[in-house]
């Protein structure tokens, strides 16, 4: 009926946010938003908090790998869209590049837009609202990020500072029940800097296979590791156990912003059949990654020359050492060294510090006095510890643990002790 009027559907706007979006929110930012940190406006700030390699310029891509995505948009034929999976010549490159964690196909191979989104991907297809996974303490940001939305317990189980980091296995097994839908390993790890041995792996799988769950194995970080330290894929030696492994460009091709990342789909014994097809569907989503990057990936993995891998790890070894042999001589820090990755623990003792109530404001007052910021352990569910970053040139490292032993004589128990005392 024509010039009738209808009564309005609703009577105010009441536009709301859905649940989803107001659970998820990143940890990592919640808490350093929330610290108001503040520089020393008369010392230049060092960053030591950003998990992002090329920050200072001292770490670049090598010629080959820019060379790649150069011609790929050279040629002109690569600005469509490519296959929802991924392209396939740039998931046989990956399968090609991945043999080391076992019989890898093509078809195994899903590309994602970068680590974080094959982390979300395989959550959202393996783990049902109400179930758990099973997390490193400490342990990245991410997982609580992706299953807060999802309605996802996190359960943490305990790394072991005083052995380099190793997962507590006792108490990894108690958090185990029928509700727990998959084991998270991130190895090397982020924020440790640790790499597990091939023997405690083979631990880790005998409990995994006991309780028939299926690993998540981040391994964004594989082959960073330092000389002499062996890396292992947890999928190279899993034969009944079920692996998702997630990988990508970013850290070990210094390329963070390129946002190509992969899963690879790791089912020896057929258990993972349906979980293919949700991935599959999964991928509809967002209808593939950049095509550029795809195009230039095999070049990439293919051309890259080990000599670029090996003088990455030599740097940052170096800069970690470095900064292990200057904060362990500093009353207080317990720093952990690392043996990979791009990270390093280090221990507070607060009882030393009573200025501080906790980690969050030495580290939020370490900030304001010398300019140097760190991440606090809370970060990472591990208070009493901060986490450096160690792709730094090796001179700034040094002048910012400079800066933190001048911070913590200032306001160290003792120091103060033996000042009154004329020492």
């Amino acid at each position: 009926m024509s010039g009738v009027e209808r009564k309005p559907v609703r009577t105010h706007w009441g536009i709301c946010p859905t649940k989803f979006a107001m659970k998820t929110c990143n940890p990592l930012r919640t808490i350093t938003e929330a610290m108001n940190i503040v520089p020393n406006p008369k010392k230049k700030l060092i960053p030591l908090s950003i998990g992002d390699p090329t920050v200072f310029g001292n770490l670049q891509a090598c010629p080959e790998i820019q060379d790649a995505i150069t011609e790929a948009a050279a040629s002109g034929i690569h600005n469509g869209y490519k296959p929802t999976l991924g392209w396939n010549e740039a998931r046989e490159a990956v399968a090609k590049y991945s043999s080391h964690q076992g019989d890898v196909k093509p078809e195994d191979v899903i590309l994602c837009n970068g680590c974080s989104s094959a982390v979300d991907m395989i959550i959202s297809v393996l783990v049902h609202p109400g179930q758990n996974i099973l997390c490193a303490r400490p342990g990245y940001s991410i997982y609580g990020t992706i299953s807060a939305g999802f309605d996802i317990e996190l359960r943490h189980y305990n790394l072991l500072a005083d052995r380099n980091w190793e997962i507590d296995l006792e108490h990894l097994e108690s958090l185990i029940d029928e509700k727990t839908a998959a084991l998270v390993i991130t190895n090397p790890s982020n924020p440790c800097g640790s790499v597990f041995s091939r023997s405690h792996i083979e631990k880790i799988i005998e409990i995994a296979e006991r309780h028939f769950l299926p690993i998540i194995a981040d391994e964004i970080y594989e082959n960073i590791v330092f000389p002499g330290v062996e890396y292992t894929s947890v999928a190279s030696l899993s034969k009944n156990v079920p692996i998702l492994s997630c990988g990508g460009l970013s850290k070990r091709f210094l390329v963070p912003g390129w946002r190509l990342g992969w899963i690879i789909v790791h089912d020896r014994q057929g258990q993972l059949s349906e979980i293919r097809k949700g991935l599959t569907n999964l991928t509809g989503r967002l209808l593939g990654c950049n095509s550029l990057v795809q195009a230039a990936l095999p070049a990439i993995l293919n051309h890259t020359p080990q000599s670029f891998y090996d003088n990455l790890n030599r740097s940052l070894q170096k800069t970690a050492y470095t900064a292990y042999e200057l904060l362990r001589e500093i009353r207080g820090l317990n720093p952990v060294m690392p043996q990979g990755s791009m990270y390093m623990m280090v221990g507070i003792e607060m009882e030393l510090f009573p200025s501080f109530d906790t980690e969050m404001d030495f580290v939020r007052a370490l900030v304001e006095e010398q300019s140097v910021f760190c991440l606090p352990g809370e970060c990472f569910k591990f208070p009493n510890y901060m986490r450096i970053v160690i792709t730094v040139p090796v001179d700034i490292m040094r002048e910012a643990c400079l800066r933190i032993r001048e911070f913590c004589n200032n306001h160290s128990r003792m120091d103060k002790r033996i000042i009154s005392n004329g020492i």
